[in-house]
């Protein structure tokens, strides 16, 4: 029997190098180990888009904490491969292994209070994402990793004042040339944006329900033909709406 370098390739990086969104910083302060978190207690991916756990990931902690951010201010997401961040000494595959190329997007739901809020039901629109460049070849976890586990995106000045839950998202894709093989990890938090603007969202997405299997940001080949990560050198497009414009 035949393989072909890419499906090769694809089953000898399907290993267990994953991670948890657990922290939150805003403005460079980091708030603290899954405080103001809804995260799943261990780092497997969700890989049914029509799971529940696709809104904030598996069942796991709930912290009683609301994080205080101000429309504008500069939020950070930290991942690691393992609540604490690194499984072991030297760990290779902390914060998430290098192989599990894809886009980092951040979305966010109003709720009337985040700390108690159910997680169905929920209206979201995406604020953010970090997809594939084509000229450095980079993917937003490729940043994520040179950032020691941290992304940064700034929360959009017109967002109104209220209560939010933020979910972001890692989409890996280095065995989704197959079916169902993407993997998904997110976790929730829970902020109380202030100084806000007016925007009120005209279109907004469910959980599970804003991604379909076959989608084409999902269900796609992200290596060329030297059998590189690069998706063949064309652009990506992650999957979900596009982010706000204030």
């Amino acid at each position: 029997m035949k393989f072909s370098l890419v499906s090769i390739l694809a089953y000898a990086l399907a290993v267990e190098g994953h991670a948890i969104f657990q922290k939150v910083s805003v403005n460079g302060a980091d708030q603290g180990q899954l405080t103001g978190l809804r995260a799943p207690s261990n780092n497997n991916p969700v890989q049914d888009v029509n799971s529940q756990n696709m809104i904030c990931g598996q069942s796991g902690s709930k912290s009683q904490t609301v994080i205080n951010v101000k429309a504008g201010d500069r939020v950070g997401s930290f991942w690691g491969h393992v609540i604490g961040g690194a499984q072991f000494a030297n760990d290779a595959d902390n914060p998430i292994a290098k192989s599990h190329k894809g886009p980092v997007m951040a979305y966010l739901a109003k709720v009337d209070n985040a700390a108690s809020a159910s997680l169905t039901g929920l209206k979201w629109f995406k604020i953010w994402q970090d997809g594939f460049d084509t000229s450095s070849k980079k993917w937003g976890v490729d940043n994520m990793i040179s950032g020691n586990g941290w992304v940064y995106f700034n929360l959009p000045q017109c967002v109104a004042a209220g209560q939010y839950l933020l979910r972001v998202e890692i989409l890996a894709l280095h065995s989704a040339n197959k079916p169902n093989q993407a993997q998904f990890y997110q976790s929730c938090a829970q902020i109380n944006v202030s100084g806000g603007g007016s925007f009120s969202p005209s279109q907004t997405v469910s959980f599970p329900g804003a991604y379909t299997a076959n989608d084409a940001g999902i269900y796609t080949n992200i290596y060329g033909t030297a059998g590189q990560p690069d998706n063949g050198g064309k652009p990506y497009t992650p999957p979900g709406p596009a982010p706000i414009t204030c």
